[in-house]
């Protein structure tokens, strides 16, 4: 009966896949849309329509067009390869949802066609997998056919293709259009239109912050709640009790143990010594040294359990830091936007500031010390026996790694993006 359950979950994901991916698509085409009718007054992502931005903000949103249509075209694809399979009778059935999809269809054609043409088999591909009752179809006229005609540039590209190369920079005339538009009551900059751009981008901070917080705070609190009332009692109820023979989980605690108790003793009899207690005879040495190993015994035997309890705990923190990503899609791409404007938005000194300072922290000179504490505190958060061989392997190896990495991504990305921001790290590195 399970496996029939399984089979029949199986093949409803896979006929509804063409459903999904189209829907993934439009999403796709959705977000296009919403850049250009919040930063570009509704016109596609370019220069003219933008000219209050700077090229990094302009290289920003034409990598995210991009990275949308790149996501179109795969879904597109996928679309019409699992439709052929599928088959249209398995999940549409009905007119109705043939012309949901059609709409969808047309909405992604409108956007694509400003960023790249649509080739009319391409279209025809899409369409032709859409069932179409007969009984309700119409015969379309038929437009002549146009003679090819070479396109002819446009007012505007011609302006701005001049202000490229003319005797004044763009930047100026970009000013200039700036204050007009904002001078200009009737224009797309006005008070009203501010105000919105204003809200949304407030909204956008707020999401972003608390879905920033959320992502902190449900891991930490699902792991101090699972390991105070149910991992660490079952714990200690089970492998840590007065009765069994585990004290020490490993040979470091037993001998950290050893020596607190050996301190213990000398304590005792240099204050005898020096009249500060009362002198004890050997047998009220070896009961208050007996009270003493109780005392640490109970004490190891706690953190033997806390650290076996910290590494389920710290499974069932990951679990939950999966499940808020999975169901905070959206979540996710407003924070990555966020986080996006404000790297973007930092000057080229405050971009190699940052990168020196990671850099030094983590693969610099001194980076070796903090890297021995943070395994010293990994390996007694989880209960391990401290290796300094694997210590050393580990900080020869890994910062190695990690400054390689951060070089090749200075070079293949940050050098394309902020060529400034590369020539001020090389100057304050030299």
């Amino acid at each position: 009966m399970k496996l029939r359950n399984l089979f029949r979950d199986l093949r409803r994901w896979y006929v509804g896949t063409p459903d999904r991916a189209l829907d993934e698509a439009y999403q796709g085409a959705l977000r296009i849309k919403a850049i250009e009718d919040e930063h570009f007054q509704g016109e596609p992502v370019s220069a003219e329509a933008g000219p209050d931005y700077c090229d990094r903000v302009l290289t920003y949103f034409e990598s995210e067009v991009k990275n949308q249509i790149r996501t179109i075209n795969l879904r597109l694809a996928e679309f019409r390869a699992t439709r052929q399979v599928v088959g249209p009778g398995d999940s549409l059935g009905e007119t109705a949802q043939a012309g949901i999809i059609i709409d969808k269809l047309n909405f992604i054609d409108e956007i694509l066609k400003h960023y790249q043409p649509i080739a009319p088999s391409e279209r025809k591909k899409a369409l032709s997998l859409i069932p179409v009752d007969p009984k309700n179809t119409a015969a379309v006229p038929q437009k002549p056919p146009k003679k090819p005609s070479l396109p002819t540039p446009t007012k505007d590209k011609l302006a701005s293709a001049g202000s490229k190369t003319g005797a004044v920079p763009r930047s100026i005339l970009n000013t200039f259009s700036r204050v007009k538009r904002e001078l200009d009551p009737q224009s797309l900059g006005s008070e009203g239109e501010v105000v919105k751009k204003f809200r949304q981008a407030r909204d956008r901070t707020a999401i972003a912050v608390k879905f920033l917080l959320l992502l902190i705070i449900v891991p930490l609190l699902t792991h101090q709640l699972s390991k105070t009332f149910i991992i660490e009692p079952l714990i200690e109820r089970q492998f840590f009790t007065t009765e069994s023979e585990i004290v020490f989980l490993n040979q470091d605690l037993q001998e950290e143990a050893f020596r607190e108790l050996e301190h213990y003793e000398k304590t005792l009899r240099f204050t005898a010594m020096l009249g500060l207690t009362p002198e004890l005879s050997e047998r009220e040495v070896e009961t208050k040294l007996k009270e003493k190993a109780d005392e640490l015994a109970e004490n190891y035997r706690q953190i033997g359990a806390s650290s076996v309890s910290n590494v389920f705990a710290d499974l069932c923190s990951l679990f939950a830091f999966g499940w808020v990503i999975v169901i905070s899609r959206r979540e996710i791409q407003i924070l990555k936007d966020f986080i996006d404007e404000i790297i973007y938005g930092l000057s080229d000194s405050a971009k190699a500031f940052l990168i020196i300072l990671f850099t030094d922290m983590f693969v610099g000179f001194h980076s070796p010390h903090g890297w021995e504490v943070i395994l010293e505190g990994v390996s007694r958060h989880f209960g391990l026996p401290e290796s300094r061989d694997f210590n050393f392997l580990f900080i020869a190896t890994f910062p190695v790694i990690l400054d390689t990495v951060l070089k090749y991504w200075i070079f293949r990305y940050l050098n394309r993006i902020s060529p400034s921001a590369v020539a001020t790290y090389k100057t304050m590195n030299e």
